[in-house]
């Protein structure tokens, strides 16, 4: 399920917009990394990149993001259409 980017978020410490988000439907869930850029708040000018996953519903999954070998290569491609991930993801194992 595709979901609109740029889209709101908040969260307790500020609030803002899922600026790129790269997903793929996997076999359980839709294994998803965003960057969210924050605009109010105490986060106010930062970014932060989330790791999570979605039912195939479209509901938000309140666990940990697992991923087995086939997640990672189908995420890997959905991250080339995220240059901004893709390079905050680089400097994370760079």
């Amino acid at each position: 399920m595709a979901r609109k980017v740029p889209r709101k978020f908040s969260l307790h410490f500020g609030s803002g917009v899922v600026a790129e988000e790269a997903t793929y439907p996997g076999e359980f869930h839709e294994p998803t990394i965003q960057l969210l850029e924050f605009t109010e708040g105490d986060a106010a000018g930062s970014v932060l990149l989330r790791f999570c996953s979605y039912s195939h519903r479209g509901a938000f999954m309140r666990e940990p993001l697992l991923l087995n070998d086939t997640d990672i290569a189908a995420l890997r491609e959905a991250i080339r259409a995220t240059p901004r991930i893709r390079d905050l993801l680089r400097q994370l194992v760079e």
